[in-house]
């Protein structure tokens, strides 16, 4: 039996656990277009623009300590958390 071709990325749910996320791979994949278009898009994102943000230092700190004990850069967390709220807000609409 064939897996059954995800053809978009709405169709991949969020998962709770690896198991179950091995459990969905495992009778699903992905349409290889969808992948080339992922590829794409990621090579299109590789531009970055510079931005300034004040921010409380103890805050800054707080953040600093979570990076260091998850062995991240706090900018790439920083931006990690944006992009996670980010897709939670726009699927909540």
């Amino acid at each position: 039996m064939s897996p059954t071709l995800v053809t978009s990325w709405d169709e991949v749910p969020l998962f709770d656990s690896e198991q179950a996320e091995a459990g969905f791979w495992v009778d699903n994949g992905i349409d290889v277009r969808l992948m080339e278009s992922a590829t794409v898009a990621a090579m299109e994102q590789t531009e970055s623009v510079t931005i300034s943000i004040r921010m409380d230092p103890r805050m800054l700190g707080r953040i600093k300590r979570l990076a260091r004990e998850r062995y991240l850069n706090y900018q790439s967390m920083i931006k990690q958390w944006l992009s996670e709220r980010m897709e939670k807000e726009l699927k909540e609409r």
